[in-house]
């Protein structure tokens, strides 16, 4: 029986080309969207996951709350690590690391001692023996246990082992970084590279045993460098512990305040509270957190994601529904005969059931294809390098079992619809056309466009958004801007390469500094407060960035008011430059001459416009520029109209200065671009994902149309022979259409219009939620349907009206 519902099933197919290309094509994409979101949603998800002890694993998060505004922030101080283990018998373990670049970790040269040339590395990071530890890293070589555990040695991943000790055991080998040979690190082990769901992307790990970033560094409580992770003991309460780490701040920082003489202190102990964030949660649960890991991702990203899969998945199983309610009466005959003959309406829903996962089987084996063939470009698009997991056990029957499902779940009203009809009604042919079916068919036609016209809105508002934060003024002048990297190895070369830098026609002025207004750059947060104030119960809060005297300049920053740094004034070695956030916190209505302090005191001698030196995400903080030393990275401002010829001869000058050094460059402009690269990443996907949206519905549309018109056939006969214009047949046809798109329009709108609300609330710097979005995603959602329809009610007013007239 079955066998013969599957032939009849496949003639079925083979007959209606047009609806059967529709049905397995529509399903075809939606299931490959599915496959590739559900690939994406499952890599966000198995992000440190696969650490031995991970559900012991809590890393410290720091809550300071007050007048109602609440920040989190990872960067723990100094001792903080080492007080817990000791005062807290809960904590099995606790370790740090540093990842600032202000102390020498992120980017750095790095060569074997017996060689001479040395190789940019990123991923450089300072880091306590317990944190390796916690991890359980796996090791290559050496002992997990005393790899860092004696000062000036060095982990290094198996990748970089294999890269400067090929075939060898580097262990005991020497580094040298940054051409410091009088301290080179020795290799204490080797560990194998972290996954690429790690949230860590740590190459190079050196010791923090018997390291100072300065004198008394490591006992100071006002040091916070430090994200801080434990390994807490097993069946410990960690929300009984978290209120127990509020001890901490009543012990240590306490007594900290009150010595500087802060009046506040005790209500500041009571601002500050502290979250365990488990080690699993640190990707995708870290919205508002302060954390200098910069690859995050978002956990509503991953849900939102999830639901426009669905959405293109219903609209394709839509697709299904319509298309075959729809032809149902071309269906009834056979269904009349087949009760006549004496089928039960059992068989009849069988009969239809078993088609239904003809066509699930048909566009999964279609869709898998098509997930495989386009999963290169949707890496691409999400900065992913997924896979196909076809080695895994459960891949077949969870294949098996969707394919089964959703066969079954979109063939059961088409099911039970056409098993209804009653015989004699059919064989008569007295069946009716069914304005409730129509109408089924009318609300999913909505359905589907509601949900494209939300996704063509959406889209059309984070590409508004984007490009507002690109083109937005934000206060410096990041166009032609090479930064070149690594410059803090120069040495007395520094000043020789500025010097010949700047004798090239297409160079107009040179900065050397590692503070710069993109993410990745270094940053210093100190507070700030007025000269003659005894207490500083009234301090700011700020940036504090050395830079030297061409800074301003280079960086295109324009002066409010007061005077640049300049190499004629001595008493600038004193002097600091504010921008207007920090005059007016510190209530500075002409700061010009004012003194400030932060443990010295400085003379305010230039403010500069407010510019916006992190995220649009974010308001401006308060700034202070101070001349010093930070020679990381040399700015250097282009006037050129052919970029590549100077950057050739920049090149050249570099390879003279410092031959044994490669060069490595970028430009602001990019760097700047690509702080909002989770932004654009989102609209490439958003964009994708909508036009497939559209291209199913469309396809549903399509088809239902030339259904539609091919019920009507006589009808629009009648018409064109007494005297219908073509003009009549297209708006005839194409009315009923429009109005079901203007309906989704209506519907749509509102709920777009929350969702992009919520969403950009997460930027402080944002483009105004206009109504010409809604207006342009409603035209174009009208303009697609009619260009949809057009074909088929066109062709339908051209054609002969005596070749449907003639069998009457």
């Amino acid at each position: 029986m079955f066998r013969n519902y599957f032939k009849i099933g496949w003639r079925n197919l083979a007959k209606q080309k047009m609806y059967s290309f529709v049905k397995i094509g529509g399903f075809a994409l939606g299931i490959a969207a599915c496959l590739l979101i559900a690939l994406f949603i499952r890599d966000e998800l198995s992000y440190d996951l696969h650490y031995a002890d991970g559900n012991r694993i809590y890393r410290v998060v720091e809550v300071f709350t007050e007048k109602g505004e609440t920040d989190r922030g990872v960067w723990m101080e100094a001792p903080f690590a080492a007080a817990v283990k000791a005062d807290f018998p809960e904590i099995e373990k606790a370790g740090r690391y540093n990842s600032g670049e202000l102390f020498g970790a992120g980017s750095n040269q790095i060569r074997r001692d017996d060689q001479m040339d040395n190789t940019y590395e990123e991923g450089f990071v300072f880091a306590d023996q317990e944190l390796l530890e916690i991890l359980k890293v796996p090791m290559v070589y050496g002992n997990l246990a005393h790899c860092l555990d004696q000062p000036n040695t060095m982990v290094i991943t198996k990748s970089k082992a294999d890269k400067y000790f090929p075939g060898e055991n580097p262990v005991g080998q020497l580094m040298v970084v940054n051409d410091y040979t009088k301290q080179p690190y020795k290799i204490g082990g080797v560990i194998a590279d972290f996954p690429a769901n790690s949230h860590f992307n740590f190459q190079f790990i050196i010791t923090m045993k018997e390291r100072e970033f300065w004198n008394g560094e490591q006992n100071y409580w006002g040091a916070t460098n430090y994200p801080t992770y434990l390994l807490l003991r097993p069946g410990t309460d960690v929300k009984q512990l978290e209120e127990k780490l509020l001890k901490v701040t009543e012990k240590y920082l306490l007594p900290l305040w009150i010595e500087q003489g802060r009046s506040d202190a005790k209500q500041l102990a009571k601002n500050i509270q502290y979250e365990l964030q488990p080690i699993a949660n640190v990707h995708l649960r870290n919205a508002g957190i302060g954390d200098p890991v910069p690859t995050h991702g978002d956990i509503r990203f991953v849900w939102l994601f999830g639901v426009i899969a669905a959405f293109i998945l219903v609209i394709a199983c839509i697709n299904f529904i319509n298309l075959s309610t729809a032809k149902s009466a071309n269906r009834a005959k056979e269904v009349g005969l087949r009760k006549t003959v004496g089928s039960f309406r059992s068989n009849i829903i069988n009969q239809f059931l078993i088609e239904s996962l003809l066509f699930s089987f048909l566009s999964f084996a279609l869709g898998l294809l098509l997930a495989w063939l386009f999963l290169p470009y949707f890496n691409v698009l999400a900065s992913k390098s997924l896979s196909f997991p076809w080695g895994e056990w459960w891949l077949a029957p969870v294949m098996l079992v969707s394919c089964v499902l959703i066969g079954l779940l979109a063939g059961l009203y088409p099911s039970f619809y056409l098993s209804s009809f009653k015989p004699i009604q059919v064989l008569k042919g007295n069946l009716s056309r069914g304005s409730k079916n129509a109408a089924t068919r009318s609300v999913l036609v909505v359905f589907q466009f509601t949900t494209s016209i939300i996704l063509i809105i959406s889209t059309f508002v984070i590409y508004r958004q984007v490009r507002y934060i690109l083109t937005k003024d934000v206060g410096f002048d990041k166009e032609q801007v090479l930064l070149l990297q690594g410059t803090n190895t120069l040495g007395d070369k520094l000043q020789t390469l500025k010097d010949e830098l700047l004798q090239l026609a297409d160079v107009k002025s040179i900065s050397a500094s590692d503070y710069l207004p993109i993410n990745g750059t270094k940053r210093n947060g100190n507070m700030f407060w007025l000269e003659g104030r005894n207490k500083i119960d009234k301090s700011v809060g700020g940036q504090f960035w050395q830079v030297d005297h061409d800074y301003v300049k280079t960086m295109g920053l324009k002066l409010a008011a007061g005077r640049d740094f300049s190499r004629d004034m001595a008493s600038d070695s004193s002097a600091v430059i504010i921008n207007q956030k920090m005059a007016k916190e510190l209530g500075l209505t002409d700061p010009i001459g004012k003194r400030m302090m932060n443990y010295e005191v400085f003379n305010i001698i230039g403010v500069v416009e407010d510019f916006n030196f992190d995220s649009f995400r974010s308001d401006i903080s308060p700034l202070v520029l101070k001349l010093g030393i930070s020679p990381n990275i040399i700015s250097v401002k282009l006037n050129a109209k052919d970029v590549t010829t100077t950057l050739a001869s920049i090149e050249t000058v570099w390879k003279r200065v410092v031959p044994h050094q490669p060069i490595r460059y970028s430009f602001l402009d990019e760097s700047f671009s690509r702080m909002y690269d989770d932004v654009q990443r989102m609209g490439h996907i958003f964009t994708t994902f909508a036009v497939l949206a559209i291209i199913v519905a469309c396809l549903g549309l399509f088809a239902l149309s030339a259904f539609m018109i091919e019920q009507r056939g006589k009808e629009i006969s009648i018409r064109l022979v007494l005297g219908a214009s073509l003009e009549n047949i297209f708006r005839l046809l194409t009315v009923n259409f429009v109005k079901l798109v203007l309906i989704s329009i209506v519907i749509a709108a509102p709920v777009a219009w929350y969702m992009m609300d919520k969403w950009l609330q997460d930027f402080t710097y944002k483009t105004e939620l206009s109504w010409d979005v809604f207006v342009l995603g409603g035209v174009m959602a009208v303009v697609i349907a009619l260009i949809t329809i057009s074909y088929q009610a066109i062709r339908a007013g051209l054609a002969n009206p005596a070749a449907s007239l003639r069998s009457e």
